[in-house]
């Protein structure tokens, strides 16, 4: 039987491949999407042997790019960005600022054209959110303060990038796109005034309508109990949302899909929006993955050696030393600015992004692309290196540099309690380390009752909003013993860990119990082999989620069936 089946050599092989080079980079603990672009190279036109269609790997990964900004969307939280905005938001766009006009530098060096140092620069200031993730997962820093202040960090550059490929395609003309690419006559002050307003009419569309009709319709879908009409349902939001933009709004597939998971967020079923779609997810990012791969021609690497390396120093070198300058210079300690200088030291999806639609508008060359590609794989190759290298790095420059000690030492404004605090914060109050979900409820729990508590967070804004609405707060670690010095917890009656961070919990308690043996300390946790461990050494009183969970449930189940009195 003679078929075209183009399309399905084309999945089978990119899967097929992806999957083995996928599993050889983990077994050599490189990330995955490492073995993703290898096997794009593979298949693509510019190495031997077989060559998959590019046509159909574009536009697959097309769909791949919907649903990664689907998901970035999905995991999009406002109040995780607005409790670290005021070094998020000034630190991203300095930091993309300064990548971007080291990547006009050298791009000018080597004689290109203005805009195509823009687009190239651009494309080189925006790290990896999937490899940021992964990053701080494998080390179990998310939920650290350090985790928070470097995703923060991420998703205004995502904001960012997403702003600047709304912008690209009414820009082309002026940044030196071809006439093939740029078919608008208007004077640019008109287009550029017409896209925002299609963009802006885009965004209120959805803030108002898509709010209430997506949940709306994931609720009804929901009640008919079919897991695959649900899975399809989010599905359609996505990929028909980022369609209907594009068409109706002129608006990129990326800022469409976006919006229709920061608007799904809003849904009692985001949660199971996200598990229902991870699956279809992973597997087009691999696709997207794989067809930028085909793209990228190895031959770069032999003929423009220093090139490379160029943009592996501005991606490793200059971002981080630009971020780490950055975060010192607000007042944070020098572990956090080495973390945060870390997670920036890579590219990845919104650069292959960037660069890709820079390279269809006729802004950027095609060795421009394929540098970004270089940069990519090499930074991402050797970030585990550089996230390893904060503690030598850490330790080396505390024991050589007085001024690394004069910057890790700095007095912070909010390590300490006011003179003017009353002394019932000083004696007998319940010390409360984290200011989370949970942290929040029971300093609420408190309040109500009237009993003093002094709360103990990492999150230095976290700390002035509380002063500023009267409650006794300190900033820092609490594994720090200086933290719970400051919270005066020798004179405390009681130690209460609301924070779910398993590893500094110990450390915690240890330092309480030192300065006040008597104190009675209570924590939280999210592992039962954790709980059943703290217990054994009689740390404290543990609570444990899904275990309190149950006891409240089987309460009420058992309080619903009580024996009436005769």
């Amino acid at each position: 039987m003679d078929h075209n089946i183009t399309l399905i050599t084309t999945i089978a092989a990119g899967f097929g491949l992806a999957l083995v080079l996928g599993f050889v980079a983990e077994r050599i603990r490189l990330p995955a999407l490492i073995g993703y672009l290898l096997a794009g190279i593979v298949l693509g036109p510019s190495t031997p042997g077989f060559v998959a269609d590019i046509g159909i790997a574009s536009q697959l990964s097309e769909i791949g790019v919907m649903l990664l900004m689907f998901g970035v969307g999905l995991h999009f939280s406002l109040e995780d960005l607005l409790s670290v905005k005021r070094i998020a938001l000034p630190g991203a766009v300095v930091q993309m600022t300064l990548a971007t006009l080291l990547g006009m530098g050298v791009a000018w060096w080597w004689g290109w054209s203005l805009g195509e140092g823009l687009i190239f620069g651009l494309a080189l200031s925006c790290a990896s959110t999937v490899v940021l993730l992964k990053a701080l997962e494998s080390r179990g820093i998310l939920d650290t303060m350090n985790g928070r202040i470097a995703v923060g960090w991420l998703v205004v550059e995502d904001l960012a990038t997403v702003l600047v490929l709304v912008m690209m395609p009414p820009l082309a003309g002026m940044l030196g796109g071809n006439a093939a690419s740029v078919s608008s006559t208007a004077p640019l002050w008109q287009t550029i005034g017409i896209t925002i307003l299609q963009v802006s009419a885009f965004i209120a569309l959805m803030l108002v309508a898509g709010r209430r009709l997506i949940p709306w319709m994931l609720w009804h879908i929901a009640r008919t109990g079919s897991r695959e009409l649900f899975t399809l349902a989010v599905i359609v939001a996505a990929i028909g949302i980022a369609y209907g933009a594009a068409t109706l709004f002129s608006v990129s597939f990326a800022l469409g899909a976006f919006f229709a998971g920061m608007v799904m967020r809003e849904s009692e079923f985001s949660h199971r929006a996200a598990e229902e779609s991870l699956p279809l997810r992973d597997a087009f990012a691999v696709l997207f993955f794989v067809a930028v791969g085909m793209l990228f021609n190895p031959a770069i690497l032999i003929e423009q050696p220093l090139r490379v390396l160029a943009v592996v120093a501005i991606i490793i070198v200059g971002k981080s030393i630009a971020a780490m300058a950055l975060v010192i210079a607000f007042r944070y300690p020098l572990n956090t600015a080495l973390t945060v200088a870390a997670s920036l030291a890579q590219i990845g999806e919104f650069s292959f992004i960037l660069a890709g639609l820079g390279l269809s508008l006729g802004i950027l060359p095609s060795e421009g692309l394929n540098l970004v590609l270089a940069g990519a794989l090499a930074s991402i190759a050797l970030n585990p290196l550089v996230f390893a290298s904060i503690a030598p790095v850490s330790n080396w420059l505390l024991n050589r540099s007085a001024t690394a000690w004069r910057l890790n030492s700095r007095v912070d404004p909010y390590a300490e309690l006011p003179m003017s605090t009353e002394r019932k914060y000083l004696e007998g109050q319940v010390v409360l380390v984290g200011y989370g979900r949970v942290g929040r409820r029971i300093a609420s729990a408190l309040s109500e009752r009237g009993i003093p508590y002094v709360v103990a967070e990492q999150n230095r804004e976290q700390v002035e909003n509380l002063r500023n609405l009267g409650i006794a707060a300190v900033s820092g670690d609490a594994s720090d013993p200086a933290v719970l010095v400051q919270a005066h917890i020798a004179n405390a009656a009681m130690l209460v860990i609301a924070t779910p961070d398993p590893i500094n919990v110990r450390q915690m308690a240890d330092i309480a119990r030192t300065l006040n043996p008597g104190i009675e300390i209570v924590l939280r946790t999210h592992s039962e082999d954790e709980s059943q461990l703290l217990r054994k050494d009689d740390i404290g009183i543990v609570f444990y989620g899904e275990e309190e969970l149950a006891k409240g449930m089987t309460s009420h189940v058992l309080e619903r069936f009580k024996p009436q009195a005769a």
